[in-house]
Parts: structure tokens; C-alpha cells; sequence
């Protein structure tokens, strides 16, 4: 019996399904003065880490313009709402009692949501460590931070559980040790493989720590969860037959998915990733770690963005081996599909297959959120001065196509119980800075007024439709 099974966890309704858009608190809230530095807040100060030199400290501006952003959302039809906490908002040195100002803002944030009839769901962490924390004790390279994640997991949940019943623990783990540590493109910029594997299992063990005390604190009825990022990992077209390209995809596959899946619901490592990793982990996994890791969930959340095609030469699109402690140089190239403007292939049945493939390979997994999907492209700097609406038609096609994928995979019996739109509004795009678009409302980052796009309208229209037929 799989840890699972072993008790009943709250659930949802035989037809309960919800539609939203997310967002993460860095990329929206501005207001630099009113929290704490996080790592990204370091990593924006290095020269050369962000494409066009940018920063969050204003970004959208969302700390001040919340009301006008919930409007959109009920605008939009939503009901319900994935945005996360700011970390260092609400305990700006990562220790010690939460701030009355930052929790202020969340307070205030919730309340309208419900006014609006809008459910929030929040994120404990979308990436924004406190800076503190990054120094003497490591980041998420040492064991301290689970603690230290932990405290901040209950008083924030106490400052605002008796509103937010839906709680999802780490955005991404994957980017937070992989990207973060392992290629330097992310926060805190570090470059070394060493340190992202200890990131990754500290990352996952702060998860399941949090959930076990969150689980003691909360009331029943409150689903608690943490959100992925997963891709269908292949053999680039015409290389399915070459051993090594086919051995490097099995490795990655291990590496971005089934590290996370098998330990969150089975209480395993996969036994050819940990042999990979196990010099790194010397000393690093104790005994109960994985039990603890494994803590029963009521949701799992995926974000899916596109599938992963493998080679092993040729002009590389993202060399793979900046990330991963892969044996050769294997290279992320372009599938043939057609990509988004961030450059990314764009394989709506990937979401088909992968919602699939989590109740295939995990039997008893928890139902499933679309947490996240959506598309990049080179949208206007500025909306058309006549009023019109922004026309962003390859953002429709990704859409509808996604939408499409999801439809199929529910009728295939995949148990997924909400989705997301990434994101409600433009933003500050990470190490990208502000050079991609992926919202569904343009934002002027110049004025930061916000404008509908089209794909505003489709989306609005879709959830319009099913609500109809329903």
C-alpha cells in the first residue's frame, strides 16, 4: 500500500473543477520597500544575470493595484486564484514573527478575491528565498532552511487559513535546485551540480515537513499539495534509434520528473538517479527523510509548458548539461514543432500524455491542477492607441489547443480538478526580465496600464461555454 493510501485526505466534489490564472509574487507585486531582499533581488543586481538588466522592484506594481487585477480576474469568469506569498514580505530576514504590513497586504488581497467570489489558492514559495537565508546557512543547500520553511509555512497559514483552504507548498523544485544551483540561471546563480542535488532533497524534504505540521494545524477540510514542473522527455526526431541519445532522455526524464513524482508518492528515489546523484548526497539523506517526503497530499499540481526533445550534437537550442549531471553533452534541440517566442516547441498532446502518464505510473495518486500553462510571444510593447483589444493570435492557438489537450485527458480518465492560465497579466519574465510576454492581459511597463488580449477573451469565452454545459 502506497503512503497514499494509508488515510483518508480532504477531497473534492464529484464534479468540482475550477478555472483561474497564476501568477508568483516577484514577477507581480513591486513594492521592494515594504519586504525583505530575496535571492532574486541579489540575482537582479548581478551584471549579465537578466536579459535587459531589469529588476522587480516595481514590476506590476500588483501591491498597489490588487483591486484592479481582481476586477480582471472576475471579468475573466475565474474562480479561483493561484498566487503565492512573498516570503520575505511577510518575515523579511526568513525567521522570527511574521511583518503586520506584509501579512496586510495578503489579508487584504484574500478578502477581495472572496468578495469577488473568486477562491484563493496560495503558493508557500514561488522561488523568492530570503537573502538571510542564502548566506552562513546555504539556501536550500543545507538542512536549516526546512526549518526555518516550516515555522513560515504555520504562521502565515495561521495569519490567513481561516479564509485560503487550498495550499500548495514549493512552485517548481525543480528549477529552485537545478536551475538555481545547477546552471546559474536562476537564483541564487550557482554552478554546481553538487549543490543542486543537496537543494533538490532539501527542497523536498521542507515540502513534506511543512505538510506534516500544516496537516496538525489546519482544519479538515483544507487540501494541501505541491506543484511540478513536468515534460515529456525524447529522443530528438530521428535519433529514437541512437543508445546513447535514448539513455541521456531516460536519465533526464529521471532527473526533471520522476525524482519528484516517485518520491512525493512512493517514498522512493528512483534508484538510477540516486546512483547518479549519490556522491553528491553523501551524508545528505537521513533515514526518515523519505517518509517524511512522501507525507499523504490532497493535490498535485503540474505545470506544463511543452515536451523535451534530446540530442546529442548539432546546434544546441540549451545545452542540457549546464543543468544536469549528465555523462556527455547532450543538447535541448527543436523537435519541428513550432515555437513559442521564448523558443520553446509547442506539443499540446504532451499535456494529454503527461496528466495521463501520473495516473498510469502512480496508482493512487491524488487528483491533479493544472497549476500553470501558457505561452510566450512577442507581443506589443504598447496596447493600440484606439482602445482595441491586443491581438495575440498565437497565444489564442496555444490556448484553445491546450484546452483542447486537457478536454481529452479528463475523457481519458486523468482526475484533474482545475486550470490555471499562466499568467493573469504580463510580468517580469525571471531571467528574462521583461523581454516575454506570457499574460493573458498586456501590461505597459511603461505606464503599467493593463489591456485584455484576445486570448483574455477565448479564455473568458471557453469557461463562459463549459460552465453552460455543465
Amino acid at each position: 500500500m502506497s503512503n497514499h493510501e494509508a488515510s483518508p485526505r480532504p477531497g473534492f466534489g464529484p464534479d468540482e473543477f475550477s478555472w483561474g490564472t497564476a501568477t508568483a509574487a516577484f514577477q507581480i507585486e513591486g513594492d521592494a520597500a515594504g519586504r525583505g531582499d530575496s535571492i532574486w533581488d541579489e540575482q537582479c543586481r548581478q551584471p549579465g544575470r537578466i536579459a535587459d538588466a531589469s529588476n522587480g522592484v516595481v514590476a506590476c506594481d500588483h501591491v498597489h493595484r490588487y483591486v484592479e487585477d481582481v476586477a480582471l480576474m472576475a471579468e475573466l469568469g475565474a474562480d479561483a486564484y493561484r498566487f503565492s506569498i512573498s516570503w520575505p514580505r511577510v518575515q523579511p530576514g526568513g525567521r522570527g514573527p511574521l511583518a503586520a504590513a506584509g501579512v496586510g497586504f495578503y489579508d487584504r488581497l484574500v478578502d477581495e478575491l472572496l468578495g469577488a467570489g473568486i477562491q484563493p489558492w496560495a503558493t508557500l514559495y514561488h522561488w523568492d528565498l530570503p537573502l538571510e537565508l542564502a548566506g552562513a546557512a546555504g539556501g536550500w543547500t543545507g538542512r536549516d532552511v526546512v526549518d526555518r520553511f516550516t515555522e513560515y509555512a504555520l504562521a502565515i497559514h495561521s495569519a490567513l487559513g481561516d479564509r485560503v483552504r487550498d495550499w500548495t507548498t514549493m512552485n517548481e523544485p525543480w528549477c529552485s535546485s537545478w536551475l538555481g544551483y545547477g546552471s546559474g540561471e536562476h537564483a541564487p546563480g550557482e554552478r554546481n551540480h553538487v549543490l543542486a542535488a543537496r537543494a533538490s532533497h532539501h527542497l523536498l524534504l521542507a515540502h513534506g515537513t511543512a505538510v506534516r505540521a500544516l496537516r496538525a494545524q489546519a482544519p479538515a477540510d483544507h487540501r494541501l499539495g505541491i506543484v511540478l514542473n513536468l515534460s515529456n522527455i525524447h529522443p530528438a526526431p530521428g535519433r529514437e534509434d541512437d543508445l546513447a541519445v535514448a539513455a541521456a532522455a531516460r536519465t533526464i526524464d529521471g532527473l526533471q520528473n520522476r525524482w519528484w513524482l516517485d518520491a512525493v508518492l512512493t517514498g522512493r528515489y528512483p534508484a538510477d538517479v540516486l546512483e547518479l546523484l549519490d556522491p553528491s548526497l553523501e551524508g545528505v539523506i537521513q533515514v526518515d527523510d523519505l517518509s517524511v517526503i512522501s507525507t499523504p497530499i490532497d493535490v498535485l499540481g503540474v505545470n506544463y509548458y511543452c515536451d523535451t526533445f534530446v540530442d546529442a550534437d548539432g546546434p544546441a537550442e540549451r545545452t542540457l548539461s549546464a543543468a544536469y549531471p549528465v555523462p556527455e553533452r547532450f543538447t535541448s534541440v527543436d523537435s519541428g514543432q513550432s515555437g513559442t517566442g521564448i523558443g520553446w516547441p509547442v506539443t499540446p498532446s504532451g499535456l494529454t500524455d503527461i496528466l495521463l502518464r501520473i495516473g498510469t505510473d502512480y496508482p493512487g495518486a491524488p487528483p491533479l491542477a493544472i497549476t500553470e500553462n501558457g505561452s510566450a510571444y512577442p507581443d506589443a510593447a504598447t496596447a493600440p492607441a484606439d482602445g482595441s483589444m491586443v491581438e495575440d493570435p498565437d497565444r489564442v492557438a496555444y490556448l484553445r489547443s491546450h484546452l483542447d489537450a486537457l478536454s481529452v485527458a479528463r475523457q481519458k480518465g486523468a482526475d484533474v480538478r482545475a486550470d490555471f492560465a499562466w499568467s493573469l497579466i504580463d510580468n517580469f519574465e525571471w531571467s528574462w526580465g521583461y523581454t516575454q510576454r506570457f499574460g493573458l492581459v498586456h501590461v505597459d511597463f511603461g505606464t503599467l496600464a493593463r489591456r485584455p488580449k484576445r486570448s483574455f477573451a477565448t479564455y473568458a469565452e471557453h469557461i463562459a461555454a463549459v460552465r453552460r454545459d455543465v
